[in-house]
């Protein structure tokens, strides 16, 4: 499933985006916003490239790479997952390497990635989960019209801080 938008693929990304997967999902910037183990070599990306196309496979994650129109490699990956039950709520997720920061590309991804979530796949809800010091990424959710959900806590993760969107 390939989504576009003006000047970007979201693409299922699949072995050949190994290295690309390292280099994102490895990025000290980035990481210090996220808990996770980082893969630390490509073997490791590898197993996270599988593990993700065994979710897409289950129904339970649409993950995408994000890379320009005109260039082969990703530059971040955004995703949808942790849906319910009934399939009308879903948690949004995004990376972006530091180097495309302040471009207006994650927003240009998520604008993409929301419509297909409310349009394509019918949600009625799309939550994000942000590290409370990330103002970059709660700034990106505000210009999109999620709203802080004030007194809600990330069971995983107290750093975080929640943010909704729901269908209009």
């Amino acid at each position: 499933m390939k989504l576009e938008t003006e000047r970007l693929i979201l693409k299922e990304i699949d072995e050949s985006y190994t290295d690309d997967i390292l280099k994102i999902r490895s990025n000290s910037y980035i990481n210090q916003y996220v808990k996770r183990n980082s893969p630390k070599n490509n073997y490791e990306a590898l197993e996270f490239i599988l593990h993700i196309k065994n979710k897409r496979r289950n129904s339970e994650m649409l993950f995408w790479g994000i890379s320009f129109k005109d260039q082969r490699n990703l530059i971040g990956t955004i995703c949808l997952w942790n849906f319910s039950d009934d399939r009308q709520t879903a948690e949004v997720g995004y990376e972006l390497l530091p180097d495309y920061h302040k471009k207006g590309i994650m927003s240009e991804a998520l604008q993409g990635v929301l419509k297909f979530g409310f349009e394509g796949l019918n949600l009625q809800t799309i939550l994000a989960y942000t590290h409370q010091s990330n103002e970059a990424s709660q700034s990106l959710l505000l210009k999109h019209h999620f709203i802080l959900e004030e007194g809600k806590k990330d069971n995983k993760n107290s750093e975080n801080v929640i943010f909704r969107l729901s269908r209009t």
